[in-house]
């Protein structure tokens, strides 16, 4: 089995896109979540080691997530992507834990660096 990756946005051709942009190598097992209680109730369950999460969703937005998961003393690893590139937003995301933030569109040339950087994959 591999890496649980918890891929979160209220738009399923978005988390198509972005789970299309995962390297085909990286030995993952890929859940979808289409809002932030969905995305906490997957963590909950032991399917987000890493997430991709959207901030702008209807109810539960991205930065409740963030909230939620710094709460609660979670620990996943997150990567934000989102087509809100203010550079408040960057900076609260940062501060709530996120360890990267990627524009959309995603594609694999903008997340293949940060997962190396990382070392989550080689």
């Amino acid at each position: 089995m591999g890496l649980p990756v918890l891929v979160v946005d209220d738009s399923t051709l978005a988390r198509r896109l972005l789970i299309n942009a995962l390297p085909d190598a990286w030995d993952i097992d890929v859940s979808q979540a289409s809002n932030g209680s969905d995305a906490i109730a997957a963590y909950r369950e032991g399917r987000a080691s890493i997430m991709f999460l959207d901030l702008t969703m209807p109810g539960m937005t991205g930065f409740d997530v963030l909230e939620t998961v710094r709460a609660e003393g979670l620990d996943s690893f997150v990567i934000v992507v989102s087509a809100d590139i203010q550079p408040e937003a960057r900076v609260r995301v940062k501060a709530l834990g996120a360890v990267a933030f990627v524009e959309k569109p995603v594609s694999s040339e903008k997340l293949l660096p940060i997962l190396k950087e990382y070392g989550l994959y080689e």
